[in-house]
């Protein structure tokens, strides 16, 4: 996993003061901090930006938090509102954002506040890389996969209206309709974590989803969003690169493992999960199942090392398919200062 393109160089590891901002990365790393005092999740901040009449939409917030170039002046002033500051406090996010827009242009001889590379919101448009580098292709084949078994998604998906999730939208986790932060095991091998990981083939050279020790100093946050009922989207919060969805891989050197992808979408079939209760186990166990195919996710090969990859196959009811869900408090400080907490 490494950054790649156009905008997407490692993420600050802290942010300065608002006031000493100097970078596009900088600025949107006080963005992520704001969050994090703010104690909004994506949802909340999305329904409080519409009580102020301004549109700013979950998965917006997700994606422009998640990079390092400079998010539009109506992003900050939506964004900044709806984390409940005034309108001085405004005031001064703009002034900084202009200051540092300015001296952009004039390092760069180009516009960058209103091109044509920005969405109305500030999230870039999808020709940008992604920061959670893929393998070129991938992303193509993974939407025409999704494209090609909506009929098969549609046989798992049980779609609510927005915002008709029920309080607790995961049978058998007590999973708040706003998300929560969350550490995910198998079953098996409680001590280990749903983490970032490496193909131990070789064949697929970027971050796949592996078990490994809890304990790892770098590892990723997990957030759990819930997207509907029992289904839900898993987002890795990185110390370096940001925001990525696990993706599951539909053909080429990495089919059916799980990558982290920053071009997070409510509606990408291979994006969603749905979160099964299974057996009769305490603590609750639970089957992840790709809502793009429907398949169980498992551990490649039923192992039981360290750094096994997780992989989407048929159901079976073998052990390696049950996994344990735990949710957890929001970090102190999110990964990378995302400021994702709830």
């Amino acid at each position: 996993m490494s950054p790649q393109g156009n905008g997407f160089a490692e993420l600050p590891e802290e942010a300065p003061p608002l006031a000493q901002t100097r970078t596009p990365a900088e600025f949107t790393a006080a963005l992520r901090t704001l969050r994090i005092t703010s104690g909004l999740t994506y949802r909340q901040l999305e329904s409080k930006a519409t009580a102020h009449a301004d549109s700013l939409p979950a998965s917006t917030i997700a994606t422009t938090l998640g990079r390092v170039t400079l998010p539009h002046e109506r992003f900050v002033a939506a964004f900044t509102r709806a984390c409940g500051l005034g309108d001085e406090e405004i005031r001064h996010w703009l002034d900084v954002r202009r200051r540092i827009a300015l001296t952009e242009h004039a390092a760069t001889g180009e516009e960058g506040d209103d091109g044509s590379g920005t969405s109305a919101l500030g999230a870039l448009a999808p020709a940008s890389n992604p920061r959670w580098r893929r393998a070129a292709g991938l992303l193509g084949a993974v939407g025409i996969g999704v494209a090609g078994t909506l009929s098969v998604g549609s046989l798992f998906q049980d779609p609510l209206a927005p915002g008709a999730l029920p309080a607790m939208p995961v049978i058998g986790l007590r999973l708040p309709a706003v998300g929560s932060w969350a550490r995910v095991h198998p079953a098996r091998t409680p001590e280990l974590c749903l983490t970032e990981g490496r193909d131990r083939t070789g064949r697929y050279p970027t971050a796949v989803a592996a078990q490994l020790p809890c304990t790892g100093a770098a590892l990723p946050q997990v957030f759990l969003e819930p997207l509907d009922k029992n289904i839900v989207q898993i987002q890795w919060h990185h110390p370096k690169y940001g925001i990525g969805c696990l993706t599951v891989l539909s053909r080429g050197p990495g089919r059916d493992l799980l990558e982290p992808r920053d071009d997070c979408a409510d509606d990408n079939g291979a994006q969603r999960f749905r979160i099964e209760r299974f057996g009769s186990f305490a603590p609750v166990h639970f089957r992840i199942r790709p809502v793009v195919t429907g398949h169980c996710l498992s551990l490649r090969n039923q192992d039981t090392e360290d750094g096994a990859e997780v992989v989407q196959g048929r159901c079976s009811g073998a052990p390696d398919q049950e996994f344990l869900i735990q949710l957890t408090p929001p970090p102190r400080t999110a990964a990378g200062g995302d400021g994702a907490t709830r």
